[in-house]
């Protein structure tokens, strides 16, 4: 902490004679005024204040600087009035005569403007009152232009921090500022326009009518072009910072600003289409009857070159293709022209640019409109690409690469679908040759920015309609060649190129672009040489994607014992390998690399062998040692590893047995180290090789690896455990002798331990079958079925008493699976099915009986148990325990048993569910579990086929079922015997939504969503054609049918949006209607002496709601959003759920669409401060406080996501809440720690909804 004395002693040296010590002594304070801990008492605040403003007029300049810099944290440190103090000395200033003095003055002003907390609210707003009088004045004093620009600077930066506190002074400010707009001087102007744009933030309703009465008079009245200029600029800057307020203004602005478009004056022109540009952004539901207007206007001014003939390049366009060989450069001949005219007078340019930038903006939002641009604006685009300015070409591209942006296909659409006629991918497949044709015009080019924006248009073409340039790759390589060779292109330009080599080459099939390898490799070999490193890594990496090209191995399967012919590369490619090898092995050698060269050099190189391996055998020797040496290193053994698994996996079977002796051992160690990336490529490197080089192995080696894999057998890490499984089962199978004693008593408990745990589950749960199961086919000593089945039953004999009901289901599952593994394929699997049928039947505990229930499940699941006697009996009896988990596990047994043999088990259950009416629940799970099981398999549907028609008649019969349990399983079954027959049931399915019994119809309508699922179906094409008569109940009278309709809707918007894109405009008003609180559904309840209201309607307006939370993530671009915000806002005030739902919405609509929602900002702050602001009843219950402190941090989130739109900050309604919220001591650290949190993550306003 900094002393009175040190300050004392700093101060004495700030007034010496010698420049050099006060320029040390003000630093030296500076450094003291940062620190936290600094305290200084009026005594020494006042000297320092004083001393520091006295310095202000010190005759060298650096320590004028200095001493304007410790204003800053001074503010901070000292009382209000000494603030003030400072302020009213630095405003003198800014009217004194000397120069020097007026400019450190208002920087000082600028810098304590800067500085003042937004918190202190008094002592801000008293500093403001004080500048603010002073600065109008000094705006209007004329005489001194300086003095005005100044004024008109800290002005700007005063209402843009702290507008909302000079609401008093804006009338007195407007007044000042009005008649800058007429200034003689341009900087005057401009800084008036600016000041204003931040004073419409935050003045009242009147003022900012008053201003655009103003501007719009004055244009109306306007002869000289000067004036009508400013004008216009003031209203794009006006719409740019409060579009959100604007809106309702453009009615009679718009008009204006399109009438002065068609102006002789270029520069007012331009600023029109600067003008339309901020509408378009900011004002989108308003400007929407102006856009046929805008974009007719912007196809005209892109075009408007008065001064120069583009006769020549257009007769180049229309010629034919074939021309166009890689001598033929349209670019040149204009370019060289343009170099000869020179005129400094010509502004047609930025015209030009203007309505591109116009353009773009109406493309980027208007994506209704996509279809008539690509008939009218994506030809008027493709002909500007002769563009002879290369900023307006720039723009040009760019606005066209916004159109193939907005064209790409959904990336919820997961069903591929033929594009329609008048789909705008379909009408962008029409223009791709002159898009191509144009682009390469451009590539050909001198222009490096605009060759790298057509490379950007290009890839963005291919993201748009994929593999579109598979006919045109022979003219669009000769042109990406070129920079590449050439010495005197720039390192970028090479880089953009490359990029785009790979995703050409990516994104079209092998076939396709093999032919074409030949033609660039040699660009590519030179550019692995190149000096920049960044150029050869992205060149290597170019090397490794044509390596796949060049010879595809996909299709080869590794068969064990089989000998695999590879089709050999065609002779015109084969003769590049050795090139491709030794620049490849130039940068794997070379240790003094870059780190991203290096592994990029490892990548390629393994590739290469990976795929060419049998042309480079004499090469081995000298590679192998090297990537052995390379895994050592431990900046680039997680890159080598992997390419080594490459190589170990490649059908060449390329020989490593001079390094495998050396790298097992290598490898064993990786899986000890806590980088859990190294620990995964090297399990899944020693399964590939334990796999494909097994007998090359020794035993002693492999049984030491296999020491180290228990560790990573446990549940903290399921998918290492998963890959840890995989090897160990290969293992067992290939080298079983490796499964030494020592290795099986390191492995054996953790298995166990793993198999028995609740969290076991998927593609863990799948690998641990395959384990078990190969150590009893490899018979691995000390593995037999009996000595593992007894280790698997233990843990049921003594059960954990502390878990969880739930806990003991889950884990049961898995153990009983892994009994089936065990047991089925061995002699005594029968005797091993009876013992558990005897504890079925006389059980010692609950936990017994459904452990053995679920054993002969998955046993009978692989084997036919017809043949034991007294099985019905005893799955049957287990239905009537008072258990409801036992009840469920022998309804799961039951259904699982019938799969082992359909024929005998089927009919008998269909015949209990109508015999037994009080089991129908459990016997309907049993049907469930048939036909989920069967419908997985070709030969599981082929076998259910027969029975088909039986199970739905019998299903029909339920449809009415009064128990909505049992309804619910009937439709999902119904759902799923569609998913099977599809032409014979889905015509039933339509019958019965048309019944007379509203139960039928929720059966039918639930059965609906269980057709729709996240995969392709032979269903979906008849769905796609009657989605709009199966969603019909969505308008049925009963409450009930429109829930579950809503629900089937939702199930499609999230599954498979593509079925219900085209009938939202028809469904979306239905689902707005439901999100209404509806009184007639609202009833009051009597419990005792109190009365309780019960809001029938609101799991229907829940539904409604996530609907339309599903759509923003599917058919965003379907929707109208103002629309939607609408309904959204009203939730914002609905119930504690629905709330909760709203608050997710806010904040996902701030990402996906910031410029609307910034328009209705004011409406979304108050619902969420009503939340933040709320209090608990003092009496009520824990769960209420529970509930309302979930809600307060939900509506903080979506607060901070409103925050981070760009320009929200500005916005008084916002910043205001904001600043209530940060003076809540409770809500505060909430606050921010939610703002830390979304700073770095991804998206953090997702909903869960698998």
């Amino acid at each position: 902490m900094a002393s009175g004395y040190q300050i004392a002693n700093l101060l004495e040296k700030m007034t010496s004679i010698d420049k050099d010590f006060r320029f040390m002594a003000t630093n030296d304070l500076m450094t003291e005024l940062q620190k936290d801990s600094i305290k200084l008492d009026d005594d020494s605040e006042r000297k320092v204040v004083k001393t520091l403003l006295r310095l202000l007029e010190d005759k060298n300049g650096e320590v004028q600087n200095l001493a304007v810099k410790c204003l800053g944290p001074l503010v901070n440190k000292v009382k209000e009035y000494q603030v003030e103090g400072i302020v009213e000395t630095l405003c003198a200033n800014m009217l004194s005569d000397t120069e020097q003095l007026r400019d450190i003055s208002s920087i000082g002003l600028k810098t304590v403007i800067s500085e003042l907390r937004l918190g202190s609210s008094t002592l801000a707003a008293n500093v403001c009152k004080k500048i603010t009088g002073r600065l109008s004045s000094a705006i209007e004093k004329q005489e001194d232009v300086s003095v005005q620009l100044e004024a008109l600077d800290i002005l700007s930066d005063l209402l843009s921090r702290f507008g909302g506190l000079l609401i008093s002074f804006h009338p007195m400010l407007l007044n000042s500022l009005l008649p800058q707009l007429a200034s003689p001087r341009q900087a005057v102007r401009k800084r008036t326009i600016v000041a204003l744009s931040h004073l419409v933030m935050s003045c009242n309703a009147a003022l900012y009518n008053k201003l655009i009465d103003h501007l719009l008079e004055g244009l109306s009245s306007s002869t000289s072009s000067s004036v009508s200029r400013t004008h216009i600029q003031c209203i794009a800057s006006i719409c740019r910072q409060a579009g959100h307020r604007f809106g309702e203004q453009l009615w009679r602005v718009a008009p204006q600003v399109l009438k002065h478009s068609t102006d002789a004056d270029e520069e007012l022109r331009e600023h029109c289409l600067q003008a339309l540009e901020a509408f378009v952004l900011k004002c989108p539901k308003e400007v929407q009857p102006h856009i046929p207007t805008i974009i007719d206007l912007c196809l005209k001014m892109i075009t408007y070159d008065p001064n120069y003939n583009y006769e020549d390049d257009e007769d180049g366009v229309g010629e034919d293709e074939e021309m166009e060989d890689e001598s033929f450069e349209p670019d040149a001949e204009p370019e060289s022209d343009s170099e000869e005219y020179s005129d400094d007078d010509d502004m047609s340019w930025k015209v030009r640019r203007a309505a591109a930038k116009c353009l773009e903006s109406v493309i980027s939002t208007r994506h209704e409109l996509l279809p008539e641009m690509y008939q009218t604006v994506s030809p008027a685009l493709i002909a500007r690409f002769k563009e002879r300015e290369e900023n307006v070409k720039c723009d040009i591209l760019s606005a066209y690469t916004a159109l193939l942006r907005a064209t790409r296909p959904p990336p919820a659409l997961q069903i591929p679908i033929a594009p329609t006629d008048d789909s705008p991918q379909a009408l962008l497949l029409q223009r791709v040759p002159s898009v191509v044709r144009g682009a390469l015009r451009v590539i050909r080019g001198r222009s490096v920015r605009a060759r790298a924006c057509a490379l950007s248009l290009l890839r963005e073409l291919l993201v748009a309609a994929p593999g579109c340039l598979a006919d045109h790759a022979a003219r669009v390589i000769p042109a990406l060649t070129p920079p590449l060779t050439d010495k005197g292109t720039a390192s970028s330009m090479k880089i953009e190129t490359l990029v785009f080599i790979v995703w050409m080459v990516r994104g079209h099939s092998p076939e396709v672009m093999r032919v074409h390898a030949a033609a660039l490799l040699p660009a590519v070999l030179a550019s692995v040489h190149d000096p920049f490193y960044k150029v050869t890594a992205e060149a290597l990496r170019v090397l490794q994607t044509l390596v796949k090209v060049m010879r595809p191995l996909d299709g080869y399967e590794n068969r064990e014992g089989e000998e695999i012919h590879v089709e050999p590369p065609p002779a015109e490619l084969r003769q590049f390998v050795p090139a491709m090898y030794e620049c490849t092995l130039v940068r794997l050698r070379a240790a003094d690399m870059d780190q991203e060269v290096k592994e990029r050099a490892i990548a390629a190189c393994g590739q290469l062998i990976c795929h060419f391996g049998d042309y480079l055998q004499n090469e081995l020797s000298v590679c192998l040692p090297i990537f052995l040496e390379r895994l050592r290193n431990e900046i680039t053994r997680l890159t080598t590893v992997k390419a080594l698994t490459k190589i170990a996996a490649s059908p060449l079977r390329i020989d490593l047995r001079p390094i495998l002796s050396d790298a097992v051992p290598i490898l064993g160690t990786f899986l000890r180290k806590n980088q859990r990336a190294l620990k995964l490529s090297t399990l899944v490197l020693l399964d590939t090789l334990v796999q494909n080089y097994s007998d090359d192995i020794s035993i002693e080696l492999l049984s030491k690896v296999l020491l180290e894999v228990p560790a990573l057998v446990c549940e903290a890490d399921l998918h290492c455990a998963q890959t840890a499984l995989t090897l160990v089962q290969h293992a067992a199978l290939r080298r079983p002798a490796a499964l030494t004693a020592d290795a099986r008593a390191a492995l054996t408990p953790n298995i166990l331990a793993l198999a028995k745990s609740p969290l076991l589950q998927g593609g863990a749960l799948k690998a641990m079958l395959g384990v078990l199961s190969a150590l009893v086919t490899a018979e691995v000593a000390g593995c037999s079925r009996r000595e593992l089945l007894a280790l698997l039953v233990a843990p049921v004999q003594r059960a954990d008493t502390t878990a969880t009901a739930h806990h003991i289901k889950q884990a049961y599952h898995s153990l009983a699976k892994c009994v089936a593994a065990v047991a089925v394929g061995g002699a005594e699997a029968l005797d091993i099915t009876r013992g558990f049928l005897r504890d079925a039947a006389h059980p010692a505990s609950d936990t017994h009986h459904m452990f053995a229930l679920l054993a002969l499940a998955e046993i009978g699941r692989h084997l036919d148990l017809s043949s034991i006697p007294n099985l019905k009996e005893v799955l049957l009896n287990s239905f009537t325990p008072s258990s409801e988990e036992v009840k469920s596990a022998a309804s799961y047994a039951l259904g699982s048993v019938a799969v082992g043999n359909l024929p005998e088990f089927l009919p008998f259950i269909l015949g209990e569910i109508e015999a037994q009416p009080k089991r129908q629940y459990l016997l309907l799970h049993s049907l469930r579990e048939i036909i989920a099981c069967e419908s997985c398999t070709p030969e599981g549907v082929e076998a259910l086929r027969p029975f088909i028609p039986e199970i739905w008649v019998q299903l029909s019969k339920h449809c009415q079922c009064a128990e909505e349990g049992s309804r619910n399983v009937v439709a999902e079954c119904l759902g799923k015997l569609c998913l099977l027959e599809p032409q014979d049931l889905l015509p039933h399915l339509k019958e019965f939504l048309k019944s007379s019994e509203p139960l039928t119809r929720t059966t039918a309508v639930t059965a609906v969503k269980f057709t729709i699922s996240d995969q392709p179906a032979a269903i979906d094409v008849m769905l796609r054609s009657c989605m709009a008569e199966l969603l019909v109940p969505l308008r049925d009278p009963a409450l009930g049918v429109r829930r579950v309709a809503l629900v089937a809707f939702n199930s499609a918007a999230h599954n498979k949006p593509s079925l219900i894109r085209d009938l939202l405009p028809e469904l979306l008003p239905t689902i707005y209607a439901e999100t209404k609180i509806k009184k007639e559904l609202i009833r009051e309840v009597e419990m005792g002496p109190f009365k309780h209201s019960v809001d029938d309607g609101l799991d229907l307006r829940k539904a409604a709601f996530e609907c339309m939370y599903t759509l923003l993530g599917t058919c965003l671009d379907r929707i109208d959003v103002f629309e939607f915000l609408r309904h959204v806002e009203d939730g914002l005030r609905d119930h504690y759920d629905i709330k909760m739902l709203t608050y997710l919405m806010c904040a996902r609509l701030a990402q996906l669409c910031p410029a609307v929602v910034l328009q209705r900002l004011e409406s979304l702050v108050e619902p969420l401060r009503a939340t933040c602001t709320h209090k608990v009843k003092a009496n009520s219950v824990k769960q209420e406080y529970e509930k309302q402190d979930e809600l307060k941090r939900s509506a903080l989130r979506a607060a901070a996501a409103l925050l981070h739109i760009p320009d929200a900050e500005k916005n008084p309604h916002l910043m205001d809440f904001v600043t209530q919220i940060k003076s809540f001591p409770d809500l505060q650290p909430i606050f921010e720690s939610i703002l830390k949190d979304s700073s770095g993550a991804v998206d953090s306003n997702l909903m869960d909804q698998s």
